[in-house]
């Protein structure tokens, strides 16, 4: 049996490298993978049934594994362990960064998909339309052409005073459309967090055998407001703005803007989106198998 450690040397502003120096396998082969090389999709064919795969990054790094591998079935034990700098995703779920790896097979079973300008992408987290995907954009450049850690609330704040502009949208929810104006961001999430600790859906549960994402709208706001509603999402206490924030679950999503602004994917982005779809299937809920192999892990 060989453990394939799958590693993003930017995750965690470039720390992940020395956090799974710190990561001990006891009697086992490691192999290690930086998943910035891709080609998962031949690793995974690759595997002897036995072997394990480590994921060790953020929500970006699980973010790439999933782009690679597409649909794929899985055979293998796929662990996270998490090395990143916002961990949404471990965040969601109770675990601890750099913590003992997590298996999380059933968590990336039945994920929803979002097409976006004709390609479709599973994710784990969210997906969001407008402030939240300008913001990953500028933390995602910070880092790549500044060398340095993007800070999410910063940018956020300098987005909502200045550089980022509202728009109108139309939001379709299993069939009902609303349209709003104003708009700074139309989101689908999975999981409850984003932006590193961001608790904007507290009543989504990515474990529901129901399998619906929730909708979320920030819409007519003044910037003043905005910046009110925004710092009252770190607690989800944004909620209760019913005014200026609608909140819907479903399985089908659809989302149009009346200009073009920046896709997050699970932190990932895409410039110059106009419209996204999402579709979400029920799942099965997670089991006691599962639970026990979860806890008998050797890592």
């Amino acid at each position: 049996m060989k453990y394939y450690i799958l590693f993003n040397p930017l995750a965690g502003s470039g720390s992940c490298k020395s956090k799974i120096d710190a990561l001990t396998i006891d009697g086992s082969d490691c192999v290690y993978y930086d998943v910035t090389d891709g080609g998962y999709g031949e690793l995974l064919k690759e595997l002897d049934t036995d072997d394990k795969i480590v994921i060790c990054g953020g929500d970006g790094t699980i973010n790439r594994f999933l782009r690679g591998i597409g649909d794929m079935e899985i055979k293998n034990d796929i662990l996270y362990f998490a090395a990143g700098s916002g961990n949404d995703f471990a965040h969601d779920i109770g675990a601890e960064p750099s913590g003992k790896p997590i298996l999380m097979n059933d968590y990336i079973k039945n994920l929803p998909w979002v097409t976006v300008k004709g390609k479709s992408y599973r994710f784990i987290n969210g997906i969001g339309l407008g402030i939240d995907g300008y913001c990953c954009h500028e933390v995602n450049r910070v880092r790549r052409q500044e060398n340095k850690k993007g800070n999410y609330a910063v940018i956020a704040l300098k987005g909502l005073f200045k550089y980022f502009t509202p728009v109108n949208a139309t939001v379709t929810v299993d069939g009902e459309t609303r349209s709003y104006k104003r708009t700074w961001m139309a989101l689908t999430m999975k999981g409850k967090y984003f932006g590193g600790g961001m608790k904007v859906a507290p009543d989504q549960d990515r474990s529901s055998g129901e399998g619906e994402v929730t909708a979320l709208v920030a819409h007519d706001l003044s910037r003043l407001r905005i910046l009110i509603l925004f710092v009252s999402i770190f607690k989800g206490n944004h909620t209760k703005y019913t005014k200026y924030v609608t909140i819907n679950k479903g399985h089908e999503i659809k989302v149009e803007f009346d200009r073009p602004t920046h896709l997050q994917i699970d932190g990932e982005t895409i410039t110059d989106v106009t419209s996204y779809t999402v579709t979400a299937k029920k799942t099965t809920l997670f089991n006691s198998e599962f639970e026990m192999r979860n806890a008998e892990l050797t890592v």
